[in-house]
């Protein structure tokens, strides 16, 4: 609006309808922290005359808005750009909305959230605006690239059309019923995983026993994708091997994390404190480490994530629902034939719809039953009522894992007691059982190898062709070149 009110002398209406015409929002996430604001009196100081047009669109908007909803009494500032009383904010997000042809969340469930809840009162205002688009993985990179064995098994099996058009990857469905194919896809697994074990011994000294579950984590760490309810499943491990009291379907694993947290989350770096203290205890243990090992793999990026996901076995899609906008490490991880235990959030939700839910391991609250129980939520009650939980915890908080140093990891403690906001102890039950489901399903190879087929099977929507189709269809009005 500047350039072409101010440079280019157009008139403010004909300006306005180029810049709406030429701008589309793609909301990324729901976090707060993600929607910026801009105290209005630094705006001031820094760019005025930005500062003035956004006034003045937030000026027009607002009579606009009147004009056509005269009935209607709005709450102002729940459609105000620039809000508060006394430091005014100039809200971007909302900025954007008014000044975008088109909104878009990255899943299904992510683009409701956005009409439902975030931004309700702009949908109400504006529906056309508002569309889905879920976002795509190239399977150039995290197949063709990242696991050339398997591409290879695809290509015969299928031919090589799957590379332009992920959707013919669903010709591979019928191989998941061929014992001598899913032979192949296990060696071929079994190959990724030693491979990744040796890559990790030979850069970190890490070792990874070949015959056990590759349960990974890989993601950056936030208290909403939970990271600590994954934490007190490995301590839950650790205290049935000491005390003897693992069944006949428990299986073997090495739990794999990776991820970074942003430099100033305290939290998030305690935890990762967390992860490598329970490693040393769990490792250490002769008894134990023959049932249960666990891997903090340093400097996460795209290198070593096309090394994890060709040898995962078990993708952790456990965020709490409503929070993860989409999510794409659960389609890297679902295209090389890990299956994911996960909650119904971002596009766990369609990967789940895809597969089928018979191969998908699904736990957890719903979004909607999370919102209802906010305002009651007592994580104390579950912590009572859940021996192997409580026991998890008080090991946490009385220095178990930190050689008796019980101030340590307090903080962590006190936000599941006190402030458990991403429902961790409310979901550690249903979490647990669905755990042992995998385990039951891991020991029949064959069965888990027909599943984990059949994900590699249905995750031609995945693909970021299709995304990047449906933005050109939807939202930027092109057509492809000849």
């Amino acid at each position: 609006m500047r350039i072409l009110v101010d440079e280019e002398k157009v008139g403010w209406d004909d300006a306005w309808e180029i810049t709406v015409r030429s701008c589309g929002y793609t909301n990324h996430t729901v976090l707060p922290e993600a929607l910026e604001t801009w105290p209005e009196r630094l705006f001031a100081y820094l760019l005025p005359r930005h500062l003035q047009i956004i006034q003045e669109i937030d000026r027009r908007f607002l009579i606009q808005v009147k004009e056509r909803f005269p009935d209607r009494h709005w709450k102002n500032d729940k459609i105000f750009i620039i809000t508060g009383q006394g430091e005014r904010q100039v809200q971007m997000a909302r900025l954007a909305i008014v000044g975008s042809h088109t909104v878009n969340g990255v899943s299904e469930l992510h683009s409701d959230i956005l009409k439902k809840n975030l931004f309700n009162d702009f949908y109400v205002i504006s529906p056309e605006k508002f569309r889905n688009i879920t976002n795509g993985i190239t399977p150039r990179r995290w197949l063709m690239q990242a696991n050339p064995g398997l591409s290879m098994l695809i290509n015969e099996a299928i031919g090589d059309g799957w590379k332009k058009d992920a959707e013919e990857l669903k010709k591979l469905e019928p191989m998941a019923e061929d014992s001598a194919f899913r032979q192949r896809f296990s060696e071929i697994k079994k190959q990724n995983k030693n491979s990744l074990s040796g890559y990790l011994y030979k850069t970190n000294g890490l070792f990874l026993p070949p015959d056990f579950l590759l349960d990974c984590q890989v993601k950056r760490l936030h208290e909403y994708k939970r990271q600590l309810l994954n934490i007190l499943h490995i301590i839950t491990l650790y205290n049935r091997i000491i005390e003897g009291r693992t069944d006949e379907f428990f299986v073997p694993r090495t739990v794999l994390f990776a991820g970074k947290a942003a430099p100033g989350y305290f939290i998030c770096k305690l935890i990762i404190k967390l992860i490598h203290n329970i490693a040393v205890v769990v490792n250490a243990d002769p008894v134990v480490r023959e049932k249960l090992q666990v891997v903090f793999v340093p400097n996460y990026g795209v290198t070593i994530a096309q090394k994890i996901m060709p040898a995962a076995e078990l993708s952790e899609q456990i965020s709490t629902a409503g929070y993860e906008a989409s999510g794409t490490g659960n389609m890297k991880f679902m295209l090389n034939g890990a299956l994911t235990i996960g909650t119904l959030d971002g596009a766990n939700v369609e990967i789940r719809e895809e597969v089928g839910e018979e191969n998908f391991f699904l736990f957890g609250l719903k979004t909607e039953e999370i919102i209802k129980m906010r305002s009651s939520y007592d994580p104390l009650k579950y912590y009572k009522k859940n021996k192997e939980l409580k026991q998890a915890v008080d090991q946490i908080s009385a220095g178990y894992f930190s050689e008796g140093d019980s101030s340590l990891f307090q903080p962590i403690v006190s936000i599941l007691m006190k402030n458990d906001h991403f429902f961790v102890l409310a979901d550690y039950d249903s979490y647990i059982k669905c755990q042992e489901k995998v385990n039951m399903a891991y020991k029949d190879k064959e069965y888990w190898n027909k599943m984990a087929i059949l994900n590699v099977a249905r995750s031609g929507k995945f693909s970021s062709d299709r995304a990047i189709r449906e933005y050109a269809e939807k939202i930027w009005n092109i057509k492809p070149v000849p």
